[in-house]
């Protein structure tokens, strides 16, 4: 059963090392991304990537796989902690875009552009396995508090992450071409924009590598001085001015805006179409629904009752009623994206069984467009599922009937879900993961419930069926996000394939044993032994989600089937519903900034009359570098806070105390002026550009 994987790793490096040094040393080096890498291409046009596609480029070395697996071990212990402590997975591709680039240079290693696009690759399986991880498997702790029944281990952890992780590749391969080459242009991919930009950096040296260095520095110390040092607060609300806090209390009616430099940043990335349907599906949520809620109560208590929202905050209003109308939406937007791309589907499945006859290769593909063969890929998802099933029965320790019904629901579950995930990070770069777990909960306790399988038995086999479906959401997500990349630069799709599932195997390694090792030693529930105990706020929302489920008390199929209309509703008007879907349920204060990265989008790309084209495009290039660093900055400062946090014990170390209430009303209007002062610093850098940059 070894034999397909070691052939299709001989056709991947079927050329040496040296051979590809030879080839590459005589090519003339390209320092800058194509003009159409952004754009739709017109009728016949085609899009030429970085790395030369004829020809085989250094890849997979030594040096990358090498620094790849290191990056995973490290930011796999990095992110599981941050997202148990805090409930914050942060996203390890561009930190680690950064650091690849970084020791290339330092180490001086040529022809470095195509093996740190494998670093990256490989590193980043990280962030997404602890994701799938951490969302779910510590609710396995954490109802062992009260079901002392519930036996947990190192192997369960660690096979519910690896073999999601792999379902999550192979479920993926297929739309590869669909999403990065098929929809090139058309989905903004913002943050393979922000990592390819950064990767780009280490070829273009120069004043374009500082400006990343010098952008990254501000959005990172800007974010820095909020998230630690409490500077200002993080986010504004309209509470801070008498009118809004009465609109608040009476009426359950707020907005609310991050300043985070990181948002706003992925708004310039998104583009303006996609950040006002998203902010509209927020605007809908929390100006529209939230208040209609409260006045149903009130208009009930108005005959003598009582409004029972009329105690409750617009944010608890939102968490326990109006989440689940976009956790509804988001179902919904996913089938009417699996509808709209059954051609694609129906093609992958087609590549599946097909080719059957032919002695060689009937067609000649391009080294850049190489995907994994389809009977490979077919083989080893057919081994993955088989492997799910006997962990299901050894691991999960269910009936044989029971297992049969759970992998036919982790395998349907999963594949619908892949193509919204993926479709997700493609439009917005932020990937619903929790969402999408959380109709996976409610779906698989009703069929498991329907084989007899209820109780904590019911609920150890939910989250572990959750968690499986999780990390394949989470992985296909990410992964699309690498192809994207590889793509614009012309990395060999099938190596990205094969290593990642090296990054995969290495990730939930580690992930598994820092969830081992932090219950040990902080626990998930507050007892004698762990006073202060890891956070881990997804997981007990996940926990709170399955218990009942599995104790008979159901859930609130009307709020989801309300969200699952308005999907409908919102794609007859020719509106992205997964857009709309994702505004609905990301809370406000993240998807408002967009608005204004979308707008600053807008007014720098819009050609005027008597405008020179070409000035407008290097400006439009100019943003996108800063948009890039801003990210990238925030994302670094924010694992050095996470680090800090860790080190210290206290969340508290770097705080100043300028303000006794950090989210009070000075603080809030020190956050509008900082951020005022970000933009006038984002345009007057952006407009130093000049015309032949």
């Amino acid at each position: 059963m070894s034999a397909p994987p070691m052939e299709a790793t001989c056709e991947i490096h079927v050329n040496t090392f040296k051979d590809i040094q030879e080839m590459e040393s005589n090519e003339k080096r390209i320092t800058e991304l194509p003009e159409n890498a952004y754009r739709e291409l017109k009728p016949g046009e085609e899009y030429k990537p970085v790395l030369p596609a004829d020809r085989p480029v250094a890849e997979a070395t030594p040096w990358a796989i090498g620094m790849g697996l290191l990056m995973a071990v490290i930011f796999s212990a990095a992110a599981a902690y941050s997202g148990l402590k805090i409930g914050q997975v942060f996203e390890a591709a561009i930190p680690i875009s950064i650091i690849a680039v970084g020791a290339s240079a330092a180490f001086r290693k040529k022809n470095a552009l195509g093996q740190n696009v494998i670093i990256q690759s490989i590193g980043a399986s990280s962030g997404v396995i602890v994701a799938g991880a951490v969302f779910t498997i510590p609710g396995l702790y954490i109802l062992q508090a009260k079901y002392p029944e519930i036996q947990i281990n190192f192997w369960q952890i660690f096979f519910s992450s690896l073999l999601g992780g792999c379902l999550g590749i192979l479920f993926l391969i297929p739309f590869r071409k669909y999403f990065v080459k098929d929809m090139h242009g058309k989905l903004p991919f913002p943050e393979a924009t922000a990592t390819t930009e950064i990767l780009m950096t280490g070829e273009k040296g120069g004043n374009k590598a500082k400006l990343l260095i010098t952008s990254g520095l501000i959005g990172g110390l800007f974010d820095f001085c909020f998230s630690s040092f409490r500077l200002w607060s993080e986010v504004i609300t309209t509470r801070i001015i008498p009118f809004g806090a009465t609109l608040a209390e009476k009426f359950k009616m707020v907005f609310k805006f991050n300043v985070s430099a990181l948002i706003f940043s992925f708004g310039y990335l998104v583009g303006l179409r996609f950040a006002v349907i998203i902010t509209v599906g927020s605007l809908v949520s929390w100006l529209v629904l939230i208040p209609l809620v409260n006045e149903i109560g009130a208009l009930a208590a108005a005959s003598g009752g009582v409004n029972p929202f009329a105690a409750m905050s617009a944010e608890a209003i939102f968490a326990e009623y109006v989440r689940p109308i976009g956790i509804g939406a988001i179902a919904m937007a996913g089938i009417i994206g699996i509808i709209k791309s059954s051609g694609v589907i129906g093609s992958a499945f087609k590549l599946a069984v097909g080719k059957k006859g032919g002695g060689g290769e009937q067609v000649a593909v391009k080294r850049s467009d190489r995907d994994l063969k389809m009977s490979f890929v077919t083989l080893f998802l057919f081994l993955t599922l088989l492997a799910v099933f006997i962990f299901l029965i050894i691991g999960v320790k269910i009936t044989l009937l029971q297992a049969i019904v759970a992998l036919i629901t982790i395998t349907v579950i999963a594949f619908l879900f892949t193509t919204v995930a993926a479709n997700a990070i493609a439009i917005v770069g932020s990937n619903p993961v929790s969402g999408m777990t959380l109709m996976t909960l409610i779906l698989s306790s009703v069929v498991l419930v329907a084989v007899g399988l209820d109780g904590w038995q019911g609920m150890v086999s939910g989250l572990i069926i959750g968690g499986i479906v999780c990390t394949a959401l989470s992985m296909a997500g990410g992964f699309i996000t690498d192809l994207k990349i590889g793509y614009w630069i012309g990395s060999t799709p099938a190596t990205q394939q094969s290593y990642k599932f090296l990054g995969t195997l290495v990730s939930a390694a580690t992930v598994g044993a820092v969830i081992f090792i932090l219950n040990e030693a902080y626990g998930f529930v507050a007892t004698a032994e762990h006073p202060d105990p890891m956070v881990a706020p997804q997981a007990n929302a996940m926990a709170a989600i399955i218990e009942p489920l599995m104790s008979g008390q159901g859930v609130s199929w009307m709020l989801l089937g309300i969200g699952a209309i308005l999907a409908i509703l919102i794609n007859w008007l020719g509106i992205s519903p997964l857009a709309f879907a994702l505004g609905m349920f990301i809370p406000i204060q993240l998807n408002t900034p967009l608005i204004v990265g979308g707008l600053l989008n807008h007014w720098i790309n819009k050609a005027k009359p008597g405008k020179d084209k070409k000035l407008a495009g290097a400006r439009h290039q100019r943003a996108i570098l800063i948009s890039s660093g801003f990210i990238a900055g925030a994302a670094l400062f924010g694992v050095l806070g996470a680090l800090i946090i860790f080190l210290t014990d206290n969340a508290n170390a770097l705080n100043l105390n300028v303000w006794s209430d950090p989210s009070g009303t000075g603080a809030q209007i020190t956050a509008l002026i900082a951020f005022s002062a970000l933009i006038a610093y984002f345009i007057w850098e952006t407009k130093r550009a000049k015309r032949d940059d």
